[in-house]
């Protein structure tokens, strides 16, 4: 049966808020709160994964540590991550330490997705938190730089010289930043778009976060080149020889109808993979799926990429408040994904 691979359902959001009096979330504490509330009640309901979009320069979630923190500490088994950091914005020295606390809060269930980030609100925002691409390098380059220094920093091994006359006694050797986490190097994504960038992470041992769009490689439909670029990456890992087995998630935005609500806000009819120009790449956008839940498992059933992932993570409408939000993760896991085998034995 195809969805064989799928194991894990989490939720991603992307943290909006507006002052809009249609909004459930008006101000960037009511995102931050609700977030936190949002995650909890995700465990209540058997979710596997609270994760959060991070955007710099637009009224959404920009500073991702302190609320992972805080949804590790007000949680127990779900796990918490990213989808996506960009890399261009960030010391990877300090990323280390802000990494490292959030995971041992929370225990060890840190899942950190990064990459070379998505189109901006602002003109190379980078620049202003300090980042300039060195001479005959790209922002890219520069973001997937970030992005191996953070990589080899977390092996915890220590790189820098002690201070002969410290303020509090050293261990022996070179120092390494703290705190360390163990275990959170095997817990690292990479947002990818493209199948040549799926590689490079596989080859650096990282797990894969294919979204909701992709570079147009081959012209064909969303899923089948989303699923082609795991088959890609795993060929890569398995050629790399990494002794872990990776993880791959999708997004998707997925809302099964069940009342009249849902209806109201989703039930506009099919919608269909939609082709746009992101800077000077050609990408396509993978159609959302929104109907009553017997069509939907019908339309699922078909998604290739879906089939090949071991995690889903399902995009929800954070300014339609907690409660609603609850109600849409509750349906796909009451309607849809027991009929896809979605859910393997632990989570029953």
């Amino acid at each position: 049966m195809r969805g064989a691979h799928m194991k894990k359902i989490g939720f991603l959001s992307f943290g909006h808020w507006s002052a809009s009096p249609q909004s459930a979330t008006r101000s960037a504490s009511d995102v931050l709160l609700q977030s936190i509330d949002l995650a909890v009640a995700a465990e209540e309901i058997g979710l596997d994964g609270a994760y959060f979009r991070v955007h710099h320069f637009a009224q959404q979630l920009g500073s991702p540590f302190p609320l992972l923190a805080a949804v590790g500490a007000r949680t127990k088994r779900i796990e918490i991550g990213t989808g996506v950091i960009d890399m261009r914005y960030e010391n990877p020295f300090y990323m280390i330490e802000d990494a490292g606390s959030a995971d041992l809060i929370s225990g060890g269930r840190l899942q950190l997705g990064i990459s070379r980030g998505s189109p901006e609100q602002v003109i190379e925002g980078w620049r202003h938190f300090g980042y300039v691409p060195a001479p005959e390098q790209t922002d890219s380059d520069m973001g997937r730089g970030h992005a191996e220094v953070f990589i080899e920093l977390l092996k915890g091994e220590g790189f820098a010289k002690p201070n002969p006359r410290p303020m509090f006694p050293n261990p022996p050797g070179l120092l390494r930043l703290e705190p360390h986490s163990p275990g959170l190097r095997d817990r690292i994504w990479w947002g990818s778009g493209q199948n040549a960038t799926a590689e490079w992470a596989a080859k650096l041992g990282m797990n894969l976060q294919s979204s909701t769009l992709k570079a147009d490689e081959t012209g064909e439909p969303f899923h089948v080149q989303q699923a082609k670029q795991i088959r890609v990456y795993r060929e890569a890992w398995k050629e790399a020889g990494h002794a872990r087995e990776p993880r791959v998630s999708v997004s998707r935005s997925i809302f099964a109808l069940v009342n009249d609500t849902d209806h109201a806000y989703f039930g506009r009819g099919d919608s269909s993979d939609q082709i746009g120009i992101i800077g000077d790449m050609r990408a396509i956008f993978g159609r959302s799926y929104a109907d009553e839940p017997d069509r939907l498992i019908e339309q699922l059933r078909d998604d290739e990429a879906i089939a090949e992932a071991d995690t889903l993570l399902l995009t929800v409408p954070n300014q339609l408040g907690v409660d609603y939000n609850v109600h849409v993760l509750e349906s796909i896991l009451n309607h849809v994904a027991p009929a896809l085998g979605w859910r393997t034995s632990e989570h029953r």
